[in-house]
């Protein structure tokens, strides 16, 4: 791969043939890559093995670009659980839109042209929903970033993690013993009897979080807590041979082990961005070394 045939910014307009993203981008890729890449620190497959066998959620914090979000990837591509159903949080999510959401809008619509279907074509289970309906395997749901959520939300998650039903209110109230409804983002339906849902296998949950403000005591308990450890030498040239291969990594064993010593000096810096640069520096051999260095300080800024 050459460097410069790309963007000129010289204004001018031609086509070219853009090159190939990084294993880790591709995405038609990014199951199986996963279960091929990713390098689980100590101390987090028994944590992993802890929360399947005590059938409870999974915490783990740790700083972006620590890899926790791939666990979720992991356990549902090694245990060959599906895909993963994702719960991304902001401020605004709340614990009814991840259980289930009522179109109550389309459902009078659909009334005014005189079409009468119901209320199940109306209803779509969130990813929480759909992870505790009842099934023969268990669902892995990962609820991203939680520390990101109002202050209530952890609080409001209790009794579902607890006990793994809910209820559907606008179905409690129907003659109808059995609608089915929409799952997550899928086309196939569910069946769901009296409007209560109850998991038959409890979800692997895995939560995420970046540190960046505490949760309720109460919470806490129901939880297998898992810090994700600063990555040393050796765990970085493992992640890095896993996704570039042997090759590449001794190429880049200078910038490798200068990046683990920032590390260790309490930089915030991301894996992620240690594969970037290795990538783009190890695929350019004509680049000249002020270039390279002018790159490699642009991908490895310090994120603050």
């Amino acid at each position: 791969m050459e460097w410069a045939p790309y963007y000129r910014g010289d204004g001018s307009d031609y086509e070219v043939d853009l090159p190939d993203p990084p294993p880790w981008r591709s995405f038609s890729t990014a199951e199986r890559q996963v279960n091929d890449t990713f390098q689980p620190p100590p101390g987090l497959v028994d944590a992993v093995n802890a929360a399947i066998c005590l059938c409870r959620p999974l915490l783990i914090t740790g700083p972006p670009g620590s890899g926790k979000s791939s666990v979720a990837d992991s356990i549902a591509s090694e245990l060959k659980l599906g895909s993963v159903l994702r719960w991304h949080i902001t401020s605004r999510s709340t614990l009814t839109d991840a259980l289930y959401r009522y179109d109550a809008l389309g459902r009078l619509d659909a009334h005014k042209r005189g079409v009468e279907a119901g209320l199940g074509p109306f209803i779509e289970l969130g990813p929480l929903g759909t992870a505790l309906l009842p099934s023969q395997r268990p669902r892995v749901l990962l609820i991203d970033e939680i520390d990101k959520s109002d202050i209530d939300l952890p609080s409001d998650l209790l009794n579902v993690l607890e006990r793994g039903e809910y209820n559907i209110p606008e179905l409690t109230r129907q003659r109808q013993r059995d609608v089915r409804v929409r799952r997550w983002k899928a086309t196939v339906t569910a069946k769901v009897h009296k409007g209560h849902v109850r998991c038959t296998k409890f979800p692997l949950i895995v939560m995420t979080s970046n540190g960046e403000r505490d949760f309720p005591a109460p919470f806490l308990r129901r939880c297998i807590r898992f810090t994700m450890p600063k990555p040393d030498a050796d765990q970085l040239t493992r992640i890095v041979t896993a996704h570039l291969g042997p090759d590449d990594t001794k190429a880049a064993e200078e910038m490798l082990q200068k990046f683990a010593e920032d590390i260790e000096n309490h930089k915030p810096l991301a894996t992620d961005q240690l594969l970037n640069a290795i990538f783009l520096a190890t695929r350019a051999p004509d680049m000249t070394g002020d270039h390279r260095k002018r790159l490699t300080e642009l991908l490895l800024k310090v994120l603050t």
